[in-house]
C-alpha cells in the first residue's frame, strides 16, 4: 500500500466506526522517545523518520504536527502522502488539541489508542474536547491495515553487577521506598524502561540505541514484581533479582495485575511517563498521587562509582574521536568521503575501543546545509560527499558498558566563509559560557540555558532546541528530570547530575554549528550567600580552534578554551601511537 492508500484505508474505517478524527502518536506503552520498531506508526502511515510529532486525520485532511527541529524533513518525507506539515509554534506541546476543537462539531468523537498516550496528555485532551461536547474513544486502527507488523522484540537482557552500578538492586528498592514514603504511599507503578533499567540494574537491546528491555514493574508493601519476558534472562540474573527481594511475572501480566490491585490504594505514578491505557485500568476508587518517579531523580545523581565508570568511557570515546578527525584530515581530497561514510568510519573506530556497545543514536553527520538540519539522519538520496569549501558537523555518541556518551564538533574543511567562522565562535562562546558557570544551589535550567544564549542573542540569533538534556550511565541518551532549555522545568541541578550543554547556529541551506561537550555538576564553594555549584566538563575531544574569530572571545574564554585542550591533550597523550599524540598536540595549541 502507498501511503495515500493507508489514508484512505483509515478514513474507510473511521467511517465505519464513526470516528471523527484519528490521532497516530509517536509512543508505545512505556511512553518512550526511541520506540521498538513495532511500535513505528507514524514511519509506517507517512514515512516520517523524526522522533517527534503526532498525526490527526479526519475525512478533510490529514495533517502531522511537529517542531522546527523537523520541519524541512517533514516537508520532503511529506510530499505526495496525502498529509500536510502543520508547524508547532511552541515545541512539545499539543496545539492540534485547539485544532480539533476549533473544526469538530459538538457530539464528535476523536479515536486513538490509549496505550500510546500519556495519562497527562490525554486528560488534557479529555478536558480540554469535552468542553465542546468532543468525547474520547479507544481505538487501534493501524493494526488493522499493518498485517505485516514486525513483532515485539525478543532481544536477551541482562544484569550489571553492583560493582559496575555503584549500588544493589534492593538498595535502590529502598531508597525508592523511602521515596514513596515521603509521599505517603506504598504503591507505585513503572511503566518507563530507563528507571526499569536503573531499578533493577538491568540492561537489554529491545530498542535500538538505548540499552533497555520491555518491561513493567509494580512497587507494592509486600512485593516488588517485574513484568517481563523471563526467557530473555539467564537462570542466574533470575536467581540474583529473587535474592534481592524481586518476583519475576510474564510481560502480558501487568494489565490484570492492576485491575487486581485493591480498591482503596494510593498509588503513585508518573502521568507523563504511563500509558493512559493501563492508567484505565486502575481501580476506580484509587487514589493517584502524581509526580515524577523517584527513580528518574535518583537516577539523575550519578554515585561516585558512576562517575568514575563515565570518566573512563570518555577517555576511550576521546581516543576513538582524534583518530577519526586525523583520518578525516589525512583522507579528504585523497579519496571519496561521504557523510555515510564518515559516520560509518566514526562508528568503526569506536567499536575498536573497550567495552563498546554500541551506538548512544544515529550518528548525525551533516555538511554545509545539511548540518543546518539540527536532527539530520543522512539517507541514500541526501548523503553528500565531503569536498569544497564548508563546515562538517557530526554530532554522535556510544554506549560503553561502563557509560555513555554524546559529543558534537565541527570540522572545517577548506576555507570557510567570515559567516561561518564568526557563527562557529558565537556558538563556542555559547559552550564556554555555560561551562564555567558558578550558580547557587536551586538554581533551574531555564536559567543556565538564558546564560548559554547570551552570546547569540547580542547578535539577534537563536535556535530552536534546548541548550541540553541529562544523559544515563549505560542507558538512554536523552534522560531527566532536568534539562537546560527555556521552558520552565521545576528542577534544581544537583551534585551528580551529568547534562549536555550544546548551543548552535542553523542557517537553512547554508550550514549548522553545534558544539557538545557534556558536564557533571559538581560543588564549587560555600559563602554567606549559601553553597554554589559548577560544572566539570567530563567529554575529551579538543575543539578546533583553526575558524575561531578570536576577536569575538574574551579573555576568560580563551583561557577557557586552552586550558580545556590542554586537559585533553595531557588526558588522551597515553592512550594514543606517537604519531597520534603529536598531530593531537599540534590541534591542542592554545590560541
Amino acid at each position: 500500500m502507498t501511503f495515500a492508500e493507508k489514508l484512505q484505508a483509515l478514513r474507510q474505517l473511521m467511517l465505519t466506526q464513526q470516528v471523527d478524527a484519528y490521532l497516530i502518536t509517536a509512543a508505545d506503552p512505556h511512553i518512550s522517545e526511541y520506540l521498538p520498531e513495532h511500535y513505528k506508526a507514524i514511519p509506517f502511515a507517512c514515512g516520517f523518520t523524526g522522533s517527534a510529532g503526532t498525526l490527526v486525520i479526519t475525512q478533510n485532511f490529514a495533517g502531522l504536527w511537529t517542531d522546527s527541529r523537523y520541519f524541512t524533513q517533514a516537508e520532503a518525507q511529506l510530499i505526495g502522502t496525502g498529509y500536510e506539515l502543520v508547524k508547532l509554534k511552541v515545541p512539545h506541546t499539543p496545539e492540534y488539541i485547539g485544532w480539533l476543537s476549533e473544526v469538530l462539531p459538538g457530539g464528535a468523537k476523536v479515536g486513538f489508542n490509549h496505550k500510546l498516550i500519556t495519562v497527562a496528555l490525554a486528560q488534557e485532551m479529555q478536558h480540554s474536547l469535552a468542553q465542546c461536547e468532543i468525547e474520547i474513544i479507544d481505538v487501534d486502527f493501524i493494526s488493522t491495515i499493518w498485517p505485516d507488523r514486525v513483532g515485539l522484540p525478543v532481544e536477551n537482557a541482562f544484569l550489571i553487577d553492583e560493582e559496575a552500578a555503584g549500588l544493589s538492586i534492593s538498595a535502590k528498592i529502598k531508597e525508592v521506598r523511602a521515596a514513596l514514603n515521603i509521599n505517603k504511599t506504598d504503591y507505585h507503578f513503572i511503566s518507563s524502561l530507563d528507571d526499569i533499567a536503573w531499578l533493577f540494574n538491568l540492561r537489554g537491546k529491545d530498542v535500538a540505541y538505548n540499552p533497555v528491555t520491555l518491561s513493567f514493574a509494580l512497587i507494592t508493601p509486600a512485593a516488588v514484581k517485574l513484568f517481563i519476558d523471563k526467557q530473555k534472562l539467564s537462570h542466574s540474573d533470575i536467581n540474583t533479582l529473587n535474592e534481592q527481594g524481586v518476583t519475576l511475572h510474564a510481560y502480558a501480566e501487568v494489565i490484570n495485575e492492576i485491575k487486581s490491585l485493591p480498591e482503596d490504594i494510593q498509588i503513585f505514578i508518573d502521568p507523563k511517563r504511563t500509558c493512559f491505557g493501563l492508567f484505565e485500568c486502575l481501580p476506580k476508587s484509587a487514589k493517584i498521587i502524581s509526580g515524577i518517579n523517584p527513580s528518574t531523580h535518583l537516577k539523575s545523581l550519578k554515585n561516585n562509582t558512576e562517575i568514575n565508570h563515565i570518566r573512563r568511557a570518555m577517555l576511550h570515546d576521546g581516543v576513538a574521536l582524534t583518530r577519526f578527525f586525523k583520518w578525516m584530515e589525512e583522507h579528504l581530497g585523497k579519496e571519496k568521503v561521504t557523510e555515510w561514510s564518515a559516520a560509518e568510519k566514526l562508528a568503526n573506530f569506536r567499536a575498536e575501543q573497550a567495552s563498546f556497545a554500541g551506538l548512544s543514536f544515529n550518528t548525525i553527520a551533516g555538511y554545509n546545509a545539511n548540518g543546518a538540519l539540527p536532527h539530520y539522519s543522512v539517507t541514500a538520496e541526501s548523503n553528500q560527499e565531503i569536498v569544497g569549501n564548508g563546515l562538517f558537523l557530526v554530532d554522535s555518541g556510544g554506549q560503553y558498558l561502563y557509560g555513555t556518551t554524546d559529543i558534537t564538533r565541527v570540522m572545517p574543511i577548506g576555507n570557510c566563509s567570515a559567516t561561518q567562522a564568526d557563527d562557529y565562535t558565537l556558538v563556542l562562546k555559547g559552550l564556554i559560557e555555560g561551562s564555567k558557570l558558578i550558580f547557587p544551589e536551586g538554581t533551574k535550567g531555564y536559567q543556565i540555558d538564558s546564560i548559554c544564549r547570551k552570546p547569540l542573542w547580542e547578535y539577534a540569533i537563536n535556535f530552536g532546541h534546548g541548550t541540553g538534556h541529562g544523559i544515563g550511565f549505560f542507558l538512554n541518551v536523552h534522560e531527566g528530570p532536568q534539562n537546560i532549555s527555556p521552558a520552565n522545568v521545576d528542577v534544581a541541578f544537583k551534585t551528580g547530575m551529568v547534562t549536555s550543554i550544546e548551543p548552535g547556529i542553523y542557517r537553512p541551506g547554508k550550514h549548522g554549528v553545534r558544539i557538545e561537550n557534556l558536564v557533571l555538576c559538581v560543588p564549587k564553594v560555600n559563602s554567606e550567600f549559601g553553597d554554589f555549584l559548577t560544572f566539570e566538563t567530563l567529554t575529551l575531544c579538543f575543539i578546533d580552534t583553526a575558524i575561531i574569530n578570536k576577536t569575538l572571545l574574551v579573555a576568560d574564554q580563551i583561557a577557557w578554551l586552552n586550558q580545556y585542550n590542554q586537559m585533553v591533550f595531557e588526558k588522551l597523550q597515553s592512550m594514543l601511537t606517537e604519531e597520534e599524540a603529536e598531530w593531537l598536540k599540534v590541534k591542542c595549541e592554545p590560541v
